[in-house]
């Protein structure tokens, strides 16, 4: 963990984050570990300690003895010390998830509607946080974090086909989001929402580098390096699926010829020709499938390639076998401690668990603290108020 405590005049609030970070990213840990990953001395990590326990966002547990003396107490967040909504916006509809500190859902809903309007959905956004709170109705509401296709902003790409959200375009996102749901708003490309979660919550977790490709309506990937999704200039970076892989191919909505997405993705998936099933669907895509496998691991190096998103676990299972003795690349490595390709085990479930993190990690972590200084009149910013204080 790269970031360190301050004793500048905002210090305080800042190191709180700092210490809740470290041990949200690497508990269960100890006071000690914590104030060698920080910066901080034992004494000022044990003060925040006792804050954050009292505030209700860590807990401090000892193990029964094995020995001579008592073992440190080793610290962990509270799972139920707060909660965050994610949501997830696609052409298909609405779907959302009330998540603990912990990443287990505690409630989920959703609502069909085929390319919502702006209105409609936030409409439906706000119906659904209506219904997740009545889940914890006393809990800690952190924020809110949505996750919906990209990219952002490119006129010639944004809002445009079947894997994008038409009618869309200049749309306050952050805004309509807070308004919809009375919480802080965060929101997020899906396929880099889903990497936050897989990082956070799933087999991501294994890795410090790794690729998580993104297998939606339309394909797209982000790469994870250090425990941090990579964004780029613009937010967005990822966007394999408009790689124009196919010499002379199928024309995209885009304005290419041959992308990826047009062969690799639910949308290819709906468009195959009939009485052709999935198995056979993807044994037709392999070769183009690999292909894309092996320029991702020359581009980026990761340690492994995740597969993950909306498809279903058999249609990932498929594709990762067809991923099997892919062609060489710097992957090739013989010292490897993973396989080049594994399938994520967070379901479509990655996506509203990344979403809500965006919220989690927007409010609660240091990265984020100059937020603070902006101010907000949203009644459910208390916390960030009370983590300042």
């Amino acid at each position: 963990m790269e970031l360190k405590g301050t004793n500048q005049e905002f210090g305080r609030p800042y190191n709180r984050r700092i210490v809740l970070e470290s041990i949200r990213l690497d508990g269960p840990t100890t006071r000690g570990r914590i104030a060698r990953q920080v910066g901080l001395t034992v004494q000022t990590v044990s003060t925040i300690i006792r804050e954050l326990e009292e505030l209700g966002l860590v807990l401090s547990v000892r193990e029964e003895p094995k020995g001579r003396g008592l073992p440190p107490a080793t610290l962990r967040i509270n799972p139920e010390g707060g909660h965050a909504i994610g949501v997830h916006l696609t052409p298909l509809g609405v779907d959302a998830a009330l998540i603990n500190l912990a990443g287990d859902i505690v409630a989920s809903a959703s609502r069909s509607a085929h390319q919502p309007s702006p209105d409609l959905a936030f409409a439906l956004i706000a119906d659904l946080v209506a219904e997740l709170r009545t889940a914890r109705p006393d809990g800690r509401m952190l924020g809110i974090g949505m996750a919906l296709p990209g990219p952002f902003d490119v006129d010639s790409m944004s809002f445009v086909g079947p894997t994008t959200m038409a009618g869309w375009r200049d749309v306050d996102l952050r805004r309509r989001l807070a308004e919809a749901a009375a919480l802080p708003a965060f929101f997020e490309a899906d396929m880099g929402a889903a990497a936050l979660g897989e990082r956070l919550y799933g087999r991501g977790a294994e890795f410090a580098d790794f690729y998580y490709l993104y297998f939606g309506v339309g394909l797209g990937g982000t790469m994870v390096h250090d425990g941090a999704p990579l964004r780029g200039a613009w937010g967005n970076a990822g966007e394999i699926g408009h790689i124009p892989l196919v010499h002379d191919g199928e024309p995209c909505p885009c304005g290419n010829r041959g992308c990826l997405e047009r062969y690799v993705s639910l949308e290819a998936l709906s468009r195959r020709p009939a009485g052709v099933d999935e198995a056979a669907w993807v044994r037709s895509v392999a070769p183009v499938f690999r292909a894309a496998l092996v320029t991702i691991e020359n581009l980026f190096d990761p340690e492994t390639i995740i597969l993950g998103g909306l498809a279903s676990e058999p249609l990932l299972a498929d594709l990762a076998a067809v991923a099997a003795d892919l062609p060489n690349s710097v992957s090739a490595r013989r010292d490897r401690k993973a396989p080049r390709v594994v399938v994520s085990d967070g379901g479509h479930q990655a996506v509203l668990r990344g979403a809500a993190a965006l919220a989690v990690t927007g409010v609660l972590s240091p990265r984020f603290y100059q937020m603070l200084a902006s101010g907000s009149d949203n009644p459910a910013d208390k916390l960030l108020k009370g983590l300042a204080a």
